[in-house]
């Protein structure tokens, strides 16, 4: 944790994962019933966390540029708090929230930064991820300001951990030790194929997990509280809030420590991608930031996809739909979804350290045909 301490000047308490952290910064920070702020492009579980929490996701506009919240069309005069997403690296505008009790997710955004300030300093809690940048498979730092906060965090964070074991651990460090093994060797194809082989993959329901709006709206009435909701939150991480011994915490501080020796390779990635005409528009002002991915935007998506695996590259971190269409009657839904559902439906996330390898497949991609607040063929207006 020694470096995000350093990064952040906080005070700093260790998870078993990004996602307990979140839950614990908004239980902490905010009192059930409250109306929170959150883009519609994110992770499922995070959804879950907001409802566990017993506060009222009220879904932002987004913006084309970035994937984040589009602050110039939010009434933040109706919301209590904010959890801001940081997608795929790309600053929130942070600033802007001011006043409200601000959550910042910075899963996706370890070494990103707003006008030379590091993400996870301008709220309440920054909520970093281990899994991310540095690939260590699992693990998470809640970041905050104030040692009477850290103390009753980390009092919260024990009521809620279960107990592990050696040999969860074993198998969660030997994973992320394969998972990296295979990128470093181009070996992604085969090992893609020998988890599907296995049955080792996630069951989704297209880029999301399955819903279940009955047993979702039976977990919703014991809230405030966590457990009922495991059942969506652990999604892939099924000790999302189990104990870690050593060894994992060990490999999680070995694999953190050796993210700024990537930097230069992944700020090299960024600027390579940025050249591309589908790159998002807001990433060659961001050529300062190594993103965890690059956006692109580009016509035919899950083709690119299919094309890029064949090549041996994987792609992931895709949020489609965006929350209106995935949990409607859960949320307020965005005053304007299209935008959302454009962003959802071309984004195409890459990793900029493995740019090399990508653009044989990226040079040839065409941008969407229509704008974000032109429907798609087929689509009604409105919908």
């Amino acid at each position: 944790m020694r470096l995000i301490a350093e990064r952040t000047g906080r005070h700093c308490l260790r998870l078993p994962s990004n996602r307990l952290g979140l839950y614990l910064a908004l239980r902490h920070w905010c009192v059930p019933g409250q109306r929170l702020l959150m883009s519609p492009i994110s992770a499922d579980e995070i959804l879950f966390l907001v409802l566990a929490a017993g506060l009222r996701p009220v879904i932002a506009p987004l913006s084309p540029r970035d994937g984040n919240i589009d602050v110039s069309r939010t009434d933040l005069s109706t919301v209590d708090a904010v959890l801001t997403t940081n997608l795929y690296g790309l600053p929130d505008q942070v600033s802007a929230f001011a006043g409200k009790i601000l959550i910042e997710d910075v899963a996706h955004a370890l070494e990103s930064s707003a006008g030379g300030r590091p993400l996870g300093t301008f709220g309440q809690a920054g909520v970093f991820s281990l899994s991310k940048h540095p690939g260590a498979g699992s693990g998470g730092v809640l970041a905050v300001a104030d040692r009477a906060d850290l103390q009753a965090l980390e009092h919260a964070r024990d009521e809620l951990l279960v107990p592990g074991g050696l040999r969860a651990d074993l198998v969660s460090v030997a994973t992320s030790m394969a998972r990296q093994a295979a990128l470093r060797l181009d070996l992604v194809r085969p090992a893609l194929a020998l988890m599907r082989a296995l049955g080792m993959q996630e069951e989704r329901e297209g880029y999301r997990i399955a819903l279940e709006a009955d047993a979702l709206e039976l977990a919703l009435k014991q809230v405030p509280a966590l457990p009922p909701f495991d059942p969506w939150v652990r999604a892939d991480l099924a000790a999302y809030r189990a104990r870690r011994g050593r060894l994992v915490r060990w490999y999680q501080s070995r694999r953190l420590a050796k993210v700024p020796g990537e930097r230069a390779r992944r700020l090299a990635g960024v600027a390579r991608l940025a050249e591309l005409p589908t790159v998002a528009p807001a990433v060659p002002d961001n050529l300062d930031q190594p993103l965890f991915r690059v956006p692109l935007l580009v016509r035919d998506r899950d083709a690119a996809i299919a094309e890029l695996e064949r090549r041996g590259v994987a792609t992931g971190y895709l949020y489609d739909p965006p929350y209106d269409d995935y949990a409607p009657g859960f949320t307020d839904a965005s005053p304007d979804p299209g935008p959302a559902r454009w962003w959802a439906r071309h984004v195409l996330p890459v990793d900029p350290v493995y740019a090399a390898r990508s653009l044989p497949v990226l040079r040839g991609l065409e941008p969407p045909t229509r704008g974000p607040r032109e429907p798609a063929e087929g689509t009604p207006a409105g919908r």
